[in-house]
């Protein structure tokens, strides 16, 4: 899950402190996975995720 938010977020030349704030969601739901501690994000995260990198929830399967 990690390595293809991060791509996104390559692309889209932000970080992850913002799209978390624009998300609106902790940053530590990041941080955890791209550490290998979460491996799962729960649904409504998800989709703020995408809509905060302004993708659709495809992009991640």
């Amino acid at each position: 899950m990690w390595e293809k938010i991060n791509k996104i977020l390559q692309e889209k030349k932000t970080t992850m402190y913002a799209v978390s704030k624009k998300a609106g969601i902790n940053q530590n739901v990041l941080i955890d996975l791209k550490a290998g501690r979460s491996k799962r994000v729960y649904f409504d995260n998800m989709v703020k995720i995408a809509d905060a990198l302004d993708v659709s929830l495809d992009e991640f399967r």
